[in-house]
């Protein structure tokens, strides 16, 4: 093992510098403050949790984990994401009536990363989950949350994709038969490998028609016209279900306004393995990856005692900012600078400023070696040096 540099971070873990700070604070509070205007009610869990509940639970691969032992044996786990510790919350102490349940957090969770892989291995998310309603309903208020949030944060620029986990998983299945087959097919989606995802299909035992049926499954996407093309090439009633579920989420959405930004993508998975119905993923045009996603997970509940069903999304607050890109408003932070014999008179002036809502340095001339870098950096400064009445020697 080489010996670690004095700064050297371990892999993954990323410093947060005060302007980035800054800017993470501004976006989280507009984020949540939409989302208390939607009535979710913010909670906060452990950063660790037992391995055997919620590090089996979620849908993190096992090799992502960050992993560690208490004084009584008992295997730990950073908690990988929020949903998990979520519904073990909602089915120990909440779910006693028969209500929905709507929940919000903000918090870090933490995915060991490969030393080639370069992504953090703590992010935040800011995220809701919608806990005993298992209403298409549900799912539309979930994307348009989403989106009003994401308005508020202040993007312009971003696309909802829409599928349904349950469609895709009743189409492959009618066709290959066995569950195998389906994860082996599915994977190709997961990755976005469509040309292998072809030649797979070419490769499998199939009649010309079911062939030709997974291929043009990839054509599904684009407005709701693709809805009428889905429910020709599924011939199950759990299948045509899956799909009629998104036409009435267009009906939804268009209600609250919000069919702008969707586009339906019916070759949307996720490796979040619990998804089992409609789901979503939300791209920027400045971002490579998702800023977001979303979708229902009735059978998540389930690991916990507790048969109900669910659905939820979560944004990626680094993603997000990298999106917005540059913030338009800056708070404006004045600086006082006092010598010893006016320090009174400068507390008593930096009081009433911040009393006003006004951020303000209050510092020693004493201790600045530079004025003019020093000045540099504010909106405002104002001069207390010397006897009262004296102007400072800075111009």
């Amino acid at each position: 093992m080489s010996r670690l540099f004095m700064f050297e971070k371990p892999l993954g873990m990323r410093d947060s510098l005060p302007d980035i700070y800054e800017t993470k604070q501004h976006v989280r509070s507009a984020l949540e403050g939409e989302i208390r205007q939607w009535g979710y009610q913010f909670i906060g869990t452990p950063t660790l949790e037992y391995y055997e509940t919620v590090g089996t639970a979620s849908a993190i691969l096992d090799q992502q984990l960050f992993k560690l032992l208490d004084r009584e044996g008992h295997t730990l786990v950073l908690r990988p994401d929020m949903t998990a510790p979520i519904a073990r919350v909602a089915a120990s102490k909440l779910l006693k009536d028969d209500l929905p349940f709507r929940l919000a957090y903000s918090a870090n969770v933490f995915r060991a990363q490969q030393r080639e892989g370069g992504r953090p291995a703590e992010f935040e998310q800011v995220g809701v989950e919608c806990i005993g309603d298992g209403t298409v309903s549900a799912d539309g208020e979930m994307i348009a949350l989403a989106i009003s949030s994401l308005k508020e944060a202040g993007l312009k620029d971003f696309q909802l994709s829409v599928g349904n986990a349950g469609f895709v998983r009743e189409l492959f299945l009618q066709i290959l038969g066995t569950e195998e087959r389906v994860q082996e097919l599915t994977r190709f989606l997961y990755e976005k490998n469509y040309v292998g995802y072809r030649e797979h299909v070419k490769s499998l035992p199939l009649s010309s028609i079911d062939s030709q049926r997974l291929l043009a499954f990839l054509e599904l996407r684009g407005g709701p016209e693709v809805i009428g093309r889905a429910l020709d090439l599924v011939e199950n009633e759990e299948g045509k279900e899956a799909v009629l579920q998104l036409e009435r989420l267009w009906e939804i959405i268009t209600d609250y306004g919000a069919a702008s930004h969707i586009k339906f993508d019916l070759t949307l998975v996720s490796h979040m393995s619990y998804y089992t119905g409609i789901l979503f993923e939300i791209y920027s045009g400045k971002v490579g990856f998702p800023i977001g996603n979303g979708g229902r997970y009735d059978g998540l509940l389930q690991k916990f005692g507790k048969s109900t069903s669910a659905t939820g999304f979560a944004f990626r607050l680094d993603r997000l900012i990298e999106a917005l890109g540059e913030l338009d408003e800056t708070v404006p932070v004045s600086c006082i600078l006092f010598s010893a014999e006016r320090r009174k008179e400068a507390c008593l002036l930096a009081n009433k400023q911040r009393t006003s809502g006004q951020r303000v340095v209050l510092q020693d001339i004493s201790g600045v070696k530079n004025i003019d870098a020093c000045t540099s950096k504010y909106n405002d400064v104002t001069f207390l040096v010397g006897k009262a009445g004296k102007e400072p020697d800075h111009d």
